[in-house]
């Protein structure tokens, strides 16, 4: 057995909602109260987007012996893919839990903790949660992950942002279905006593008054696709401790202008569903990752897999990686990233990277749209650009891409169909693709 909150302290805060505090003991009171409410089953779809709600039926559930359910998108197709794959599941929502046990107990008008309470336990090997990929390379795939690894993964994370010191509230743009938020904004707070706020902003503005509400230290959760429309909006935000962003790799020259504009070190995860969050990197300093204590790659039939304590077995990694040393790596690629065309060889990344450097560009994405193989297939891209022509586009592309490797088609759309996460599922891309060619 492990416990739900790692050294328990009553009166420490775990969430916030609004500017209200939510103390240990009242969160544990709640879970305690809604999983004595929850149906007999052995999962359910948790679709709660208010923070402070998902970790409220995320912990009732586990405490329950139920799983989380996490698809990757809202659609209702996925949730009834997924209610469909699991029988007997129902699904919990902002709706469902609207009148679920208060975490607050009044008392003659005064705001009062619950009486403290030993934490609860929950059993290591219990299936906390199934997450779902996000189909960015093809069909979503379910991946099962027990209340160890979650809680192994988390403290690891929250070790190399030294949160257990510095004890920051955190803010994030991502969800927590995701796995990048789940580890981040459930699981670090559960297990080193940071506090997550119940918001989920997305617009800067939003993003700005969310961080105001809540005391510093302040730590920022996000993508890049969040953070160069802050960039681009102009807007100020609080002080911030540190920022984390993932589900994308980072220019160096972005990150420089991040930590400029925002006063605050840039750190990036590197991670996949399968394994959960493996390394990070301060991206102004040097592009090589740093593995999390404990974690090791092993090299076989031109495959690196990634191993450790906390995981079931060996992770075969779909990225093309240099492994440097024991702990150090360099990613050249992701998954299918490496194309072949009329001789020459490019990284989608390194042709992404190029089309998001042009002056004008608010968003795009390179991407080849044969599902086959990538040798010999030209790409195509879609491009975010309101004040510049395709052929412009093309032109200052040229100016640093090899022609025969220049998107064709390049069209323009008024936005990409990125996910909550800023990643651009590939069906979603290629039905884009075939709207803006019509």
């Amino acid at each position: 057995m492990m416990p739900l909150i790692a050294q328990y302290r009553p009166d420490r805060v775990v969430a916030w909602r609004g500017t209200e505090a939510v103390t240990q003991a009242q969160f544990l009171a709640a879970v305690r109260a809604l999983s004595q409410t929850l149906p007999s089953a052995a999962a359910a779809v948790n679709l709660c987007e208010d923070r402070y709600c998902f970790m409220l039926a995320f912990a009732a559930l586990c405490l329950r012996g139920q799983t989380n359910l996490l698809p990757s998108s809202t659609a209702v197709q996925v949730i009834e893919d997924i209610v469909a794959s699991q029988p007997g599941s129902y699904i919990l929502s902002d709706r469902e839990l609207a009148h679920a046990p208060c975490p607050v107990i009044i008392v003659d008008g005064r705001q009062s903790a619950p009486p403290a309470q030993t934490a609860l336990e929950v059993s290591a090997d219990h299936v906390a949660a199934v997450a779902y990929t996000s189909g960015s390379t093809g069909q979503p795939q379910a991946h099962a992950k027990s209340w160890r690894t979650l809680v192994e993964t988390a403290r690891l994370a929250a070790t190399r942002f030294s949160v257990g010191a510095a004890v920051p509230n955190i803010v994030a743009t991502v969800p927590a279905q995701h796995m990048y938020g789940l580890e981040t904004t459930v699981m670090m707070p559960l297990v080193s006593g940071s506090a997550a706020s119940c918001s989920r902003p997305f617009f800067p503005r939003d993003l700005a008054d969310a961080l105001s509400a809540i005391p510093a230290p302040r730590l920022l959760i996000t993508t890049p696709v969040h953070l160069r429309a802050c960039l681009s909006s102009g807007i100020t935000l609080p002080p911030l401790q540190m920022i984390i962003s993932a589900t994308a790799p980072m220019s160096p020259e972005l990150a420089a202008k991040i930590e400029q504009r925002f006063g605050a070190d840039l750190r990036e995860i590197y991670g996949c569903t399968e394994a959960g969050s493996m390394a990070v990197r301060h991206t102004c300093d040097s592009e090589i990752w740093e593995l999390h204590p404990g974690m090791r790659f092993v090299e076989a039939a031109g495959k690196v897999s990634v191993l450790a304590a906390h995981l079931p077995l060996a992770i075969e990694l779909d990225d093309h990686i240099e492994v440097l040393t024991s702990n150090r790596f360099r990613l050249l690629g992701r998954g299918n990233d490496l194309l072949k065309v009329a001789g020459k060889r490019a990284s989608l990344q390194a042709l992404n990277r190029a089309l998001l450097a042009i002056p004008g560009v608010e968003d795009g994405a390179v991407f080849v749209p044969d599902a086959g193989s990538q040798q010999e297939s030209r790409p195509a891209a879609l491009v975010v650009a309101p004040q510049l022509t395709e052929a412009e586009i093309l032109k200052q592309l040229s100016a640093s891409v090899d022609p025969v490797l220049l998107p064709r088609p390049l069209l323009r759309v008024e936005r990409l169909p990125r996910d909550a996460v800023g990643k651009l599922p590939r069906a979603a891309l290629l039905a884009a693709l075939e709207r803006a060619d019509a």
